[in-house]
């Protein structure tokens, strides 16, 4: 499975001439481009508005910290950024919403401990 990442990073430096554009694609479309690209897709849960203000905060901190603030020169430099910047988003910047800790502490003490 390939994340999204690279497939947006692939065709934003190898534009190619049939890009399936928001304003004219169709649920089917986006479906297909996913399945050549091998994504699995995920979508919000019905009822929940706020599943889409998390992915939003999300968004915004990766365009602002990583996608703004690089040069991307070919798909492997691209990666490597991006990698660079999720390795830090998780392992090495505190969140607020679990005591200030990365996430990757709070993972680590569900594999030792269970469960909360």
């Amino acid at each position: 499975m390939r994340s999204w990442t690279v497939c947006a990073a692939r065709s934003a430096i190898q534009p190619r001439s049939g890009w399936i554009r928001a304003a004219s694609s169709s649920p089917r479309d986006l479906d297909l481009c996913a399945y050549v690209r091998g994504v699995v897709l995920d979508f919000l849960r019905p009822g929940t508005p706020t599943d889409n203000a998390f992915i939003e905060r999300f968004n915004g901190k990766f365009r602002a910290e990583c996608l703004n603030q690089h040069w991307f020169l070919s798909i492997d430099d691209a990666v490597g950024k991006c990698e660079t910047w999720r390795r830090d988003y998780n392992e090495v910047r505190p969140h607020s919403a679990i005591g200030n800790k990365p996430p990757i502490s709070l993972v680590n003490q569900l594999a030792a401990n269970g469960p909360l």
